[in-house]
C-alpha cells in the first residue's frame, strides 16, 4: 500500500502519518518504509546543526506499522498504545535515511496486541522493542 491507500485504514495525517508504504504478507508480517526528508518538525530543532530522529519518533514509525498487522480491524477501531518494553536505540536516524520496519504480532488477548518490530537503514538496525497497543471501539 502507498501512502494514499494506508489512509483508508490509518487515523494518522500530516505531519504524523509516518509510513510511506507498507506490505503485510500471508504470514501478518509487516514490512514498511519511511523516508526521513529533514523538514520533519521534529527534526528542525534536534538538533539545529546536526539533526536527528527522536527516539520517540522511531518508536512512532515502528507503532504505525505495527497497527497495520490489524489493518482490517482500522474501520471500526483505532489503535492505542498501551506499552513499550525493551527498547533500545543502537545507531542514529538522519535525514535522507529510509527506514525500513519489520513488524509481527507475538500475542494477542482479547483487543490487547504485542508486536516485536525493528528499524534498520540500510541493514543496520537503528531502534528494535516490543510495542503494545489497545484496539479501542471508535
Amino acid at each position: 500500500m502507498n501512502r494514499e491507500e494506508l489512509k483508508q485504514y490509518m487515523p494518522h495525517r500530516e505531519p504524523m502519518l509516518l509510513v510511506d508504504e507498507v506490505n503485510v504478507d500471508a504470514e501478518g508480517v509487516c514490512r514498511g518504509s519511511y523516508r526521513v526528508r529533514g523538514d520533519e518538525f521534529f527534526c528542525q530543532g534536534h538538533f539545529p546543526d546536526n539533526p536527528l530522529v527522536p527516539g520517540v519518533i522511531q518508536c512512532e514509525i515502528m507503532a504505525q506499522c505495527c497497527s497495520l498487522i490489524v489493518k482490517d480491524e482500522l474501520a471500526t477501531h483505532m489503535p492505542l498504545y498501551s506499552g513499550m518494553n525493551n527498547v533500545k536505540f543502537k545507531q542514529m536516524v538522519r535525514p535522507g535515511d529510509v527506514c525500513e520496519v519489520v513488524a509481527r504480532q507475538i500475542t494477542r488477548r482479547g483487543p490487547l496486541v504485542v508486536c516485536e518490530a525493528t528499524l534498520s537503514v540500510e541493514g543496520r538496525m537503528c531502534c528494535r522493542g516490543e510495542l503494545s497497543f489497545a484496539l479501542v471501539a471508535k
